[in-house]
């Protein structure tokens, strides 16, 4: 048997390329935003520009994507976040194909922040809305916490990774994760 074969029963395919593409090109455009924030006016706008297109694509992917991308998933995962969370804490990650309670809840907050410091910041550059200290404040902070959220993002997985000695981060890469008793959600 080759090792390929035991490779294909030892994972399963999870994540589709469009997602995943959509996951670190989001990941790009809030990173390239963060780092050129006042310093590079029209790179950051443009960074902002990507990141909404990409939320909105998501969004439509949630819609008419692959089993794994679609949304209608979170409406099983959103309410057990808080007992996989306590689950968690003894040990116990459980097995998920694709996201797991925390990570749904990861999901919407991100993309809602996302389109909230995007939107916002388009906001700033407009006649009606330049120098309005509402706007910007909403700005400012709804683009630290998306930042936060980024930090316990990448310690979620981190810590999900260790505990089901599996790399996701490879994962969302290749779009394959190990099989662990995995449950469709």
């Amino acid at each position: 048997m080759s090792t390929e074969d035991d490779h294909s029963r030892s994972h399963i395919y999870v994540w589709d390329q469009p997602l995943r593409i959509v996951h670190w090109s989001l990941a790009a455009s809030i990173v390239v935003a963060w780092l050129s924030a006042i310093v590079f006016d029209s790179l950051h706008r443009q960074a902002g520009y990507v990141a909404i297109g990409l939320v909105a694509f998501r969004i439509i992917w949630g819609f008419v994507g692959s089993d794994s991308a679609r949304l209608s998933r979170l409406t099983f995962l959103l309410p057990n976040a808080i007992r996989f969370l306590r689950r968690l804490m003894r040990g116990r990650t459980g097995g998920y194909v694709g996201l797991n309670p925390a990570g749904a809840v990861m999901l919407v907050a991100s993309l809602g922040l996302t389109l909230i410091s995007g939107v916002s910041g388009c906001m700033q550059i407009t006649v009606r809305f330049f120098g309005v200290a509402w706007v910007q404040v909403l700005h400012t902070w709804s683009s630290y916490a998306l930042l936060a959220l980024v930090g316990v993002h990448i310690l979620g997985v981190a810590v999900v990774s260790i505990m089901q000695r599996q790399n996701l981060v490879v994962a969302m890469f290749t779009g394959r994760k190990k099989r662990i008793h995995l449950k469709r959600t």
